[in-house]
């Protein structure tokens, strides 16, 4: 078995796989790092925005935004504390799964409680979103987080 490993590692394509293998092990982690400073970064501008003028915020809650089951200042502050709270942790990878999996609602119902003001275009921007939060839930955060530190400082 080993003379059959160690001849694929001779012959070109062997080679060619491993670079490839070497090289998706290294920027993996880069990569969840952009993910998670991407879909933040969305979140974090959404809710500075939301802050930025509170009478408006609570105002698009009241009349345009249909958040199902809340009432429209309490569904502006969750969003907001969400947004900013969550986004903050995802950047540093802390709790990262339970944060990607939080924006993740977030988006859901914005999109379910928006989709008729939205054009196609913010419909598929909601949507890649969602999908990489959904990367970032089923994946983990990576190496370059708090959480990969910690799984590595306590062996785990």
């Amino acid at each position: 078995m080993k003379s059959i490993i160690a001849s694929c590692a001779q012959s070109p394509l062997g080679r060619l796989y491993a670079l490839g293998t070497w090289l998706a092990a290294t920027l993996a982690p880069v990569f969840d790092l952009a993910v998670r400073l991407y879909v933040a970064r969305v979140f974090i501008l959404s809710g500075l925005t939301k802050l930025h003028d509170w009478h408006i915020t609570l105002a698009l809650f009241a009349d345009e935004y249909k958040v199902p089951v809340l009432p429209p200042a309490v569904a502006a502050v969750m969003s907001t504390t969400a947004e900013l709270g969550l986004s903050s942790l995802l950047i540093i990878g802390l709790a990262g799964r339970f944060s990607a999996a939080g924006l993740f609602v977030v988006n859901a119902v914005a999109l379910i409680s928006y989709h008729a003001s939205l054009d196609a275009a913010g419909v598929k921007d909601h949507i890649l979103w969602g999908t990489l939060l959904l990367f970032l839930v089923t994946h983990g955060m990576g190496l370059l987080s708090m959480d990969g530190w910690l799984k590595t400082r306590l062996g785990r």
